[in-house]
């Protein structure tokens, strides 16, 4: 068998580009807003992260030129040697004040913060325990600590105190996304954060899709609940209503202090670009700002999960503007994402392994800054396509 033998068996891609209904790598001509321009055309965007409708905003876009004519295009060097900037330090601490932590540090990605945060604090003969649909950068981050993985079934309470438990005489990481990227349910943290107490479980909470979408001034998952003083860890993204690309951990300054002296993704890898970094920083100045844009994505949400629902679209167990429509097969998923494309709105397919098999989704999310008019153009749309695909009887 021959190294290669694998590259020549994977047809599945090329057989959906063949039947027209291949929904990956898809251009985008223009900024991402509530449209974008996508073959020629103006289309409504409800496949974006973009929650706050941020990344076109001229006070973050300007932040970021500003940033090119002072410090230049990159860094040329890893924060551990000489690409720590000014503009660093000042976004680390408008991140610890926001999450309500001692300290942050910002990385180059948001993959790269469970990478390194977990491969550096985890080592041989502990345990990271994670809930099994954690996003992928957490479940590589705990395959590089050397620890032992454990995983528990979704948001299931019973099911984690039963994985504690076995490892109740292990140090031991429970890492939880706050909000769940397809899912868009919310972990249950008041019960997590009362487990961990009883079995002396060190707790991490991924915030990538709850920064800027839940709390106080989109401060996050933590805050929503108030328990920010019983995460051990908080990180969060930039690519999601922070309107840019990085990510950040936040927690005690001697922890913090550990991470930045073993994370070898913080180490090794050159610093965020200064562009980013000071759009970051604007962005989380009008997110505090502008608090109209919290309220907006939170009525936009309730308008087309009301909507979705009235079309007989089953959307699981939503919370949050990620709002799933669950339509069954694989195909089902990619037919829908073409004609929905066709018909003038964008939106993703999430099939398996992402899911369990014939539970294939059409992943949906809201911006701050979409318009009643088009969040009903759009479910307009998707009801009529998923009568005629056979997806909804309504």
């Amino acid at each position: 068998m021959g190294l290669l033998d694998k590259v020549s068996n994977f047809t599945t891609a090329r057989e959906l580009m063949a039947a027209g209904a291949y929904n990956f790598f898809r251009v985008i001509e223009s900024a991402q807003e509530n449209t974008v321009r996508y073959k020629g055309h103006e289309i409504i965007m409800l496949g974006s992260n973009n929650y706050l409708g941020l990344t076109n905003h001229p006070r973050v876009k300007e932040a970021a030129a500003n940033a090119i004519t002072k410090y230049g295009t990159g860094t040329a060097g890893s924060r551990f040697l000489n690409g720590t900037l000014d503009i660093h330090i000042e976004l680390e601490e408008k991140l610890a004040a926001l999450v309500g932590k001692e300290k942050a540090l910002v990385f180059s990605t948001g993959f790269m913060v469970n990478q390194g945060v977990l491969s550096s604090l985890v080592t041989r003969k502990e345990a990271i325990i994670v809930d099994r649909t954690d996003h992928a950068s957490i479940i590589d981050g705990a395959r590089l600590s050397f620890g032992d993985v454990r995983k528990y079934r979704h948001n299931d309470m019973e099911n984690l105190e039963l994985v504690l438990n076995k490892e109740k005489d292990t140090n031991k990481l429970v890492i939880v996304d706050g909000v769940f990227s397809m899912e868009g349910d919310i972990a249950k943290l008041p019960e997590i954060v009362a487990l961990c107490k009883k079995y002396d479980a060190f707790l991490m909470v991924d915030d990538a899709h709850g920064v800027g979408v839940l709390g106080d001034h989109g401060r996050g998952t933590c805050n929503h609940f108030g328990l920010t003083d019983d995460a051990g860890l908080i990180m969060g993204t930039f690519s999601k209503s922070l309107a840019s690309v990085g990510g950040f951990v936040a927690g005690d300054e001697d922890v913090m202090h550990f991470i930045q002296h073993h994370s070898r993704a913080l180490m090794f890898s050159a610093s965020m670009p200064p562009a980013s970094v000071a759009s970051v920083s604007a962005a989380l100045d009008v997110m505090v700002e502008e608090t109209w844009r919290h309220d907006a994505l939170w009525r936009n949400n309730d308008i087309m999960r009301e909507r979705l629902k009235d079309a007989g679209f089953d959307t699981g167990p939503s919370e949050t503007p990620i709002i799933p429509a669950v339509v069954g097969e694989d195909m089902a998923a990619f037919q829908m994402c073409s004609r929905m494309a066709e018909e003038g709105v964008f939106v993703n397919p999430v099939v398996s392994p992402a899911v369990d098999k014939g539970n294939a989704l059409i992943r949906l999310s809201l911006m701050a800054t979409h318009t009643e008019d088009e969040i009903n153009k759009a479910m307009d749309i998707m009801a009529r396509v998923g009568r005629e695909l056979g997806i909804v009887n309504k």
